[in-house]
């Protein structure tokens, strides 16, 4: 795999080192820009090395074993924004092992060898600083493969069983599984759902301990069994695309999406909004002259609108403001899901935004041991900067465009990415149309289905 990162580029290095497990409020732990190598990254190293932009990373010491990241099948280059990026990635193989736990609740190998493989990709779109983007670059699959590890004899099972020791407690039990409808990918969707849960909690005592903020989305991919899992939380997409369909494979989450969701929760909480914010939503921002007037509304309950009379409330600073990509989040962040922000607050208030925004991802499963793949079947993963540009559509025509004319390439893939890159800054003509160039960051990964469909594998 070619890795295009900050116009440098690595050789195979060190494998990633495992980040602390959950426990006590962690000591400081600097961060640096990672180095992503292919098939290792770096550990957060020294600060003072941050600094330097041609230094070597700082390996911070490593507890457990490290992660095997040697995968393929990806290719991701950078837009080069700026030195310090808010763009992270992560790409790597995922090696599963059964563990259980000991008597003092340590973790034990049971087998020597790897019981399961997968491959996993990941994007993380960072907001306030590139920390928070890091931290989860360096630590997300690490999580995720504890989560796992905790759930892989159900994984391997015909169907979950009721308990994992494979006891039955009840004769019934296998009945209330099968009634309940819980399948191998429930268990897999559940360990995603969990993972980006524990990632939050380390970057939010991390962050907190070294004295530093930030957030970031989060898009991940993994392969497994035979199935893609696309996890997102976030603005970042990813999309299937084949000879004859494009397929959504996530759904972005922001203020406007999460409309109802968040105005509930300040229903429910008034007090998070701490008089400043009205939480009903207006076409657009009310002026004195509205006060008396009857004009369009909606709140938590509706998603039609109706009329009220405005007092001198509806006049408060919208819970919601914006429209498309310039809604705002109590008029501060345009994201409603993602990893950090535990320290954001609005403007020169104490108005924390924290309790409206979620970490928990939307995960999507595709089948892909049931899809005829062909040779140019991919996944497109991409942070926001490309799609603020670039509608589906486009980003497939360039897909089927390119790819049938460059089969012998062993590189096409990496420079598929490095084409749509250039879309997003106008080096593509009659694509975005004119004046249409991203000034983000723009991450990229395309994955070609077609290999893992044939390394897909069991235990």
């Amino acid at each position: 795999m070619s890795v295009g990162w900050f116009r440098r580029r690595f050789l195979p290095g060190e494998p990633l080192p495992a980040p602390r497990p959950p426990g006590p409020r962690a000591s400081p732990v600097p961060y640096q820009r990672p180095r992503f190598l292919r098939g290792s990254c770096s550990s957060p190293g020294a600060a003072e090395a941050s600094r330097r932009p041609d230094s070597r990373p700082v390996r911070s010491p490593a507890r457990g074993r490290a992660l095997p990241w040697n995968a393929g099948y990806a290719e991701i280059i950078n837009a080069e924004k700026s030195e310090f990026n808010e763009d992270q990635a992560a790409c790597g193989k995922l090696c599963i092992r059964r563990c259980e736990f000991g008597a003092e609740e340590e973790w034990l190998t049971l087998c020597p060898e790897e019981f399961l493989t997968g491959h996993y990709w990941a994007l993380f779109d960072g907001h306030g600083g590139p920390a928070a983007a890091i931290l989860a670059a360096n630590t997300l699959h690490s999580c995720l493969r504890r989560q796992l590890e905790a759930v892989v004899e159900g994984l391997v099972a015909t169907r979950p069983p009721m308990h994992l020791s494979g006891r039955c407690i009840c004769p019934s039990d296998p009945q209330f599984v099968e009634e309940k409808g819980i399948k191998a990918e429930d268990l897999v969707i559940g360990a995603l759902e969990s993972a980006f849960q524990e990632c939050d909690e380390v970057i939010g005592r991390e962050l907190e301990a070294s004295g530093q903020v930030g957030g970031c989305t989060a898009l991940v991919a993994v392969s497994l069994q035979g199935k893609l899992y696309v996890a997102n939380a976030g603005d970042s997409r990813a999309i299937l695309v084949r000879r004859d369909e494009i397929r959504p494979l996530s759904s972005e989450f922001t203020p406007e999406t999460e409309r109802q969701r968040i105005q509930q929760l300040a229903f429910v909480y008034p007090e998070l909004l701490a008089g400043e914010f009205t939480r009903l939503e207006f076409p657009r921002r009310l002026k004195g002259d509205d006060l008396g007037q009857k004009v369009l509304f909606r709140d938590h309950h509706m998603r039609g609108w109706s009329y009220k009379r405005v007092d001198k409330s509806d006049l408060k600073y919208p819970l919601i403001h914006g429209q498309g990509r310039q809604a705002r989040l109590l008029g501060t962040l345009a994201v409603s899901r993602g990893l950090g922000d535990h320290q954001l607050r609005v403007l020169d208030t104490n108005i924390q935004l924290k309790p409206f925004l979620l970490s928990v991802p939307q995960v999507t499963v595709l089948d892909v041991d049931q899809l005829e793949l062909q040779e140019d079947d991919v996944v497109v993963m991409a942070t926001d900067g490309l799609w603020d540009v670039l509608s589906n559509e486009q980003v497939a025509w360039l897909v089927r465009s390119f790819l049938p004319g460059n089969q012998e390439d062993p590189h096409r893939f990496l420079k598929l990415a490095q084409m749509l890159i250039h879309s997003t800054q106008g080096k593509e003509d009659g694509l975005t149309g004119e004046g249409q160039v991203s000034y983000d960051d723009v991450s990229v990964f395309v994955i070609p289905l077609h290999s893992q469909g044939q390394d897909s594998n069991g235990p």
